[in-house]
């Protein structure tokens, strides 16, 4: 059930976003959901709707609808997080395979970020000013690197940087057969088909395009490092699967069954949004690869 809630911004909020604004007032609820509420229209600010970059103005009367209820979605939960770096604008963690980055609807409780409004809470004081922004994101079964903002300011120019493509991302995949070729690209357009509710190639999708270069042949499976150029949903999963080769234990894209979906982000690189200091991370290769 959705609420109508109003408010008349004070002078700490004069010429803030209006996006700033919301997250925190409605601190218990995900940046996500709050974005999504505006991309929908459903905030108004003197009778008219209003984008997340809107600046406010003191005195400015904001209305907006919704769902309370979904205030648990960021409940803070104690896990096991592996912070490979952290500062006070960012993290970088290495999430492990089985794991959803964010909460869902059928899934509120033991993602990524549940664990990481704890942390942030026991590690850096007031989690009104200090949440964990998801810049990017990662399947649930898919493992490794990820940079997370702690700050609104670091999740827009994160953002930014992704946006423009200069953020390198390399991930190794285990595929199943023998790829011939030792490095090549992918280009196949991707779709979403609403009948079966799955994304895969299709004509009339949106172009799509991965890099690969084999790391090492064995009996039956090659080992790959594989380079998004774009950023298409299950893009990696769909064009290995186009290509011949599907990852194993990807069965929903034909790979065979195996204790895990044999795709990892293992490589990270981009410019820090304050410092401007290029940085790098790696994480080493799950056992179940080796």
């Amino acid at each position: 059930m959705k609420d109508r809630f109003e408010f008349v911004v004070c002078e700490k909020y004069h010429r803030r976003r209006v996006d700033e604004f919301l997250f925190d007032e409605f601190a218990s609820l995900s940046k996500m959901y709050l974005r999504d509420v505006l991309k929908a229209e459903k905030c108004e600010v003197n009778g008219y709707v209003v984008n997340s970059g809107s600046i406010l103005r003191q005195n400015d009367f904001v209305e907006i609808e919704l769902d309370i209820s979904r205030e648990t979605a960021m409940k803070p939960q104690k896990m096991p997080i592996n912070v490979v770096y952290e500062d006070r604008d960012l993290l970088v963690v290495d999430k492990p395979a089985g794991m959803l980055v964010h909460p869902t609807h059928r899934d509120k409780n033991g993602t990524l970020l549940n664990g990481l409004a704890y942390y942030l809470r026991m590690n850096g004081g007031d989690t009104r000013s200090l949440r964990p922004g998801l810049v990017h994101r990662l399947d649930k079964h898919t493992s490794g690197l990820m940079v997370i903002s702690k700050t609104d300011r670091a999740l827009r120019l994160l953002t930014g940087k992704f946006k423009k493509k200069t953020v390198r991302k390399r991930y190794f995949a285990l595929l199943d057969g023998i790829v011939e070729k030792d490095f090549g690209e992918i280009i196949a357009p991707i779709a979403r088909f609403h009948d079966e509710k799955i994304w895969n190639v299709h004509e009339d999708g949106k172009y799509a395009e991965s890099r690969f270069w084999v790391t090492s042949r064995h009996k039956d499976r090659t080992l790959v490092e594989l380079e998004p150029v774009t950023g298409r949903t299950n893009q990696l999963r769909i064009h290995c699967a186009f290509m011949g080769n599907p990852i194993v234990g990807d069965v929903k894209y034909g790979g065979k069954e195996f204790v895990r979906m044999c795709l990892h982000a293992g490589e990270l690189a981009f410019e820090h949004p304050e410092t401007r200091k290029f940085m790098e991370f790696t994480s080493e290769l799950p056992v179940e690869f080796k």
